[in-house]
């Protein structure tokens, strides 16, 4: 019996008020929508690059360095300036930027840094030109890790960037790593 006043009330056309809202900020966002319209800014949108300067949460390296404009080259030059902050790696660590090392760029710069990767493969690779060899070319074993660092996060001439593959860190790591390989430390 108890049952059937349950299902009797519970399926009637009483129509409920939910009362009043506590919290109203809680209960109704003022925030816009990623990709909607802003009327707070002149040109209306919503999803905003971060203030030229800052750092964003969690970057451990930061480097403000911009990406060169077409034809120029000023920032590549000036990149020379930026000191790899990892000046040395324990085994631990090294494994770790070997590994990173040989997924991102082996492909096409060889497990031994020679230029010879699965890409080139002695000129029968898909490849059209040989990469570079970062081992026994002195106008690689000579660039300073800042320039390095700036090719790995924007890409230089047929090389693309990496950011979106390699945080920071990252690239500092596999920087580290091609240094120790040439034989000239972490800077």
């Amino acid at each position: 019996m108890a049952a059937l006043m349950m299902a009797v009330v519970g399926c009637s056309d009483v129509k409920r008020t939910p009362g009043t809202v506590y919290m109203p900020d809680m209960a109704y966002s003022r925030a816009y929508e990623t990709y909607s319209s802003n009327p707070l800014f002149a040109d209306g949108r919503t999803n905003r690059e971060p203030v030229a300067g800052t750092v964003k949460r969690g970057e451990t390296y930061p480097v403000h360095i911009e990406m060169d404009a077409v034809g120029d080259t000023a920032n590549y030059y000036a990149s020379r300036s930026l000191v790899n902050p990892i000046d040395s790696l324990d085994e631990k660590g090294m494994k770790e930027a070997e590994r990173l090392y040989l997924i991102n760029c082996g492909i096409c710069h060889g497990a031994k840094l020679d230029g010879n990767g699965p890409l080139w493969k002695d000129g029968d690779g898909p490849y059209p030109s040989k990469p570079a060899t970062l081992v026994g070319d002195a106008k690689y074993e000579n660039m300073p890790s800042g320039q390095m660092f700036y090719s790995i996060t924007y890409g230089k001439n047929l090389m693309g960037s990496y950011a979106s593959q390699l945080t920071p860190q990252q690239r500092w790591e596999v920087i580290t790593y091609i240094k120790t390989k040439q034989g000239k430390g972490a800077n």
